[in-house]
């Protein structure tokens, strides 16, 4: 047993607390217990004043004792012997109080067993609260001392933590709530963040989480996007150096979604869902506090865009018909994923007239040749969210995912002469020799199909990609399975 410093070294000590009945009706044992040549030792838990009539009762209203000794359940009575602890009876137990305590016609008035209350040191979040005050938190971060009369929001804002919004100050308490969303070991590696290449624990992670609002079943969700974006494929430090609009946009799949409470309808592209919002807004800070991806400093964007503090929502897959983004990308059936995407803002498309899936094909490629430029081609992938009206048109049709993306590709595709350099008295465009090809708007796999948004409205939207020029070959979405 766990020796403990806090109490009589040697003797019967109990744990009460007077909102328990099991408690008041030990009240009278706990006095003839007191009145002995032997005594015993009383920790209340939120009433000095009781147990009365007897005379060694201790205040633990702070719970110190409590969470030294671990206690669950009160009444809890233990025997100590040379500083450690012999016996233990938890509830009323006439037998076991009698045996401990050795007195032999100990509560004989009283029933011969009742089941006690819950501990006050283990009502919800006082654990975290209790380890970070008495207990070993094992946190291994530098702890920031804030001077009592200080704001701890400012303090962050003071200290450059902040994506400009006010963040959650990172507590102890906070720190290890959020790390029960995880069995992985604080201290494991993530991996490296550009563009400082800091290794991130996943105690770092849990930190950010913290800051970014997060709740602790979130945890499976960041971690899985931090490790996406840390895929070499994903160039992750060259969306930060660069001076597009470009950020990570984070698209989750499989039955995750409802668990935590992901949107993937009304508004899911927008505010009002804090798992959409703080899942996204923790890997940005993450990228900030960790890696250094600081606006100004490496960070270049000419203008930037909302989805640097937050892009990321769930996938709407309530159409057993519709193969989910994941799937399509290999991962199985039922599984739960994130895509990370190297995203910018929303483009709108509102099309009210459309009744057939060529016409409607028709009308979403009008709109998605507006990527980047209507004259630059195969350097951007894009990402099409399809609402639950124009899906439908699709849908009655027999119209899958392939058959869709297939006539967005083809219907994407232009003659050269279109869109090369000076067509039209514009001077962007392609290279002039490829006059006489048939060229695509995007590279081969450059458009991702999701289903998502609310009910009402003919509308879909474009999420156009980072425009990285024909290196794009080697920069890729990434899609990786939630390990929870």
């Amino acid at each position: 047993m766990k020796p403990v410093s806090s109490i009589p070294p040697d003797g019967l000590i109990a744990v009460v607390k007077e909102d328990c009945p099991t408690c008041r009706l030990v009240e009278p044992v706990l006095q003839q217990i007191g009145s002995t040549k032997r005594g015993i030792v009383v920790y209340t838990q939120d009433d000095p004043t009781f147990p009365c009539d007897v005379p060694q009762v201790i205040d633990d209203r702070t719970l110190n004792t409590s969470f030294d000794l671990e206690i669950e359940t009160v009444p809890t009575l233990i025997r100590h012997e040379n500083g450690q602890e012999a016996e233990r009876v938890v509830g009323w137990n006439r037998a076991d109080w009698q045996r401990v305590t050795a007195v032999a016609d100990l509560g004989e008035e009283l029933p011969a067993h009742q089941p006690g209350c819950g501990s006050r040191s283990i009502e919800p979040d006082a654990t975290y609260k209790l380890r970070a005050r008495f207990g070993d938190t094992g946190i291994r971060a530098r702890r920031i001392q804030v001077d009592q009369f200080e704001d701890e929001i400012e303090t962050c804002f003071d200290r450059g933590w902040s994506d400009g919004l006010p963040v959650v100050p990172p507590t102890p308490e906070r720190i290890l709530r959020m790390l029960e969303g995880t069995s992985r070991a604080p201290d494991e590696i993530v991996g490296q963040v550009p563009p400082d290449l800091a290794p991130c624990t996943i105690e770092r992670v849990a930190i950010n989480a913290v800051m970014a609002g997060c709740l602790p079943e979130y945890m499976p969700v960041v971690l899985a996007a931090l490790e996406a974006a840390l895929e070499p494929n994903f160039t992750l430090h060259g969306i930060l150096c660069s001076t597009c609009f470009t950020a990570p946009l984070i698209i989750v799949n499989g039955p995750i979604t409802e668990k935590i409470g992901m949107n993937s309808s009304l508004n899911a592209l927008g505010q009002g869902n804090r798992a959409n919002a703080t899942i996204g807004r923790a890997l940005n800070l993450i990228v900030r506090n960790v890696g250094g991806g600081r606006p100004g400093e490496i960070d270049r964007s000419t203008f930037g865009a909302p989805s640097k503090y937050t892009f990321c929502f769930a996938e709407d897959e309530s159409d057993p018909e519709w193969q989910p983004l994941s799937v399509a990308r290999g991962v199985t059936s039922g599984a739960n994923a994130v895509t990370l995407f190297q995203g910018e803002g929303v483009q709108g498309i509102l099309d009210q007239r459309s009744r057939t899936p060529r016409e409607l094909t028709r009308s979403l490629a009008a709109g998605l040749l507006a990527v980047c430029h209507p004259h630059i081609c195969e350097w951007a992938h894009a990402v099409l969210v399809i609402s639950p009206e124009h899906y439908s048109i699709f849908r009655a049709a027999g119209w899958d995912r392939d058959r869709i993306t297939d006539a967005l590709f083809e219907a994407t595709t232009r003659n050269g002469e279109d869109v090369v350099q000076g067509a039209g008295g514009i001077a962007e465009g392609v290279p002039k020799n490829r006059a006489g090809e048939m060229v695509p708007k995007f590279p081969p796999d450059g458009l991702l199909l999701v289903r998502a948004g609310g009910q009402a409205g003919l509308y879909s939207a474009i999420l156009a990609g980072w425009p990285g020029g024909r290196a794009y070959k080697e920069s890729h979405p990434i899609t990786r399975e939630i390990i929870e």
